[in-house]
């Protein structure tokens, strides 16, 4: 698995994690998934997905419905959950290519 940013939302009594990962694919795509981790070995983290929740077209909308989904799958800890915002991670790294360019490279000359 690749790096993810995440923010802990609650932690449990046992020491395990609720995290939410917000990402953001491009205007008006926001996706956040959460996640339980528990402590593994040498400094590594066992995650496992808890709930992929819908794109939304805001990164506050993505974030409040993870809050809202976490408060809903675990009650009893809902007092002590960290509200919105959240850590946002970009994507990944995509090469930049101009407008102008990809018009170009999309509209080619007929011979």
């Amino acid at each position: 698995m690749g790096r993810l940013n995440a923010d802990p939302i609650v932690t449990f009594s046992d020491g395990e994690k609720l995290l939410v990962s917000t990402t953001y694919f491009g205007e008006g795509h926001f996706v956040c998934e959460l996640y339980m981790a528990g402590v593994g070995q040498k400094d590594r983290m066992d995650l496992r997905v808890v709930s992929s929740l819908p794109e939304a077209p805001t990164c506050l909308q993505a974030q409040a419905s993870a809050y809202a989904q976490a408060r809903h799958l675990y009650p009893g800890m809902a007092e002590g959950m960290k509200e919105p915002p959240y850590l946002i991670w970009p994507g990944p790294s995509l090469p930049s290519v101009e407008p102008a360019t990809r018009a170009q490279s999309t509209h080619r000359r007929r011979g």
